[in-house]
């Protein structure tokens, strides 16, 4: 099973991790948060990642973060590799997508991570307070 690996800014990694525990309350032990904090280096990020994935132990990686470009992201491009995959742009739909998911090989889960957070982006219509 792919570990998934969450790197955002403060909080949203440990907000995003606890909807995910809400929903999936068995996927903790295949799932980690990294709380980028404003004075953390790529550098401080990168190494914190590291010894959060080493603790893992987890042979295949799919790391979330929240927006290419910003230190997470970065931070994570660091980590890529033969058996690490990066989306930016998490978002629960995404998030809860993947866990479903969890069990199918790294590229696919990586695939259906980007389709899932881009199904999730919707406009929504009013509600009629009539025809409720």
């Amino acid at each position: 099973m792919t570990h998934l690996l969450l790197i955002a800014h403060a909080p949203l990694a440990s907000a995003l991790r606890t909807v995910a525990e809400h929903t999936f309350p068995s996927c903790a032990p295949q799932l980690t948060a990294l709380d980028v904090e404003p004075e953390m280096s790529a550098d401080e990020v990168e190494s914190r990642a590291r010894a959060l994935l080493a603790e893992a132990g987890a042979e295949e990686i799919l790391v979330l973060t929240d927006v290419a470009g910003a230190t997470p992201c970065n931070a994570a491009q660091r980590l890529l590799g033969e058996q690490v995959r990066i989306v930016s742009g998490v978002n629960v739909p995404m998030l809860w997508r993947t866990l479903c998911y969890s069990a199918e090989p790294l590229d696919a889960l990586a695939q259906r991570a980007i389709e899932g957070g881009g199904r999730g982006i919707t406009p929504v219509a009013p509600i009629n307070p009539e025809s409720t």
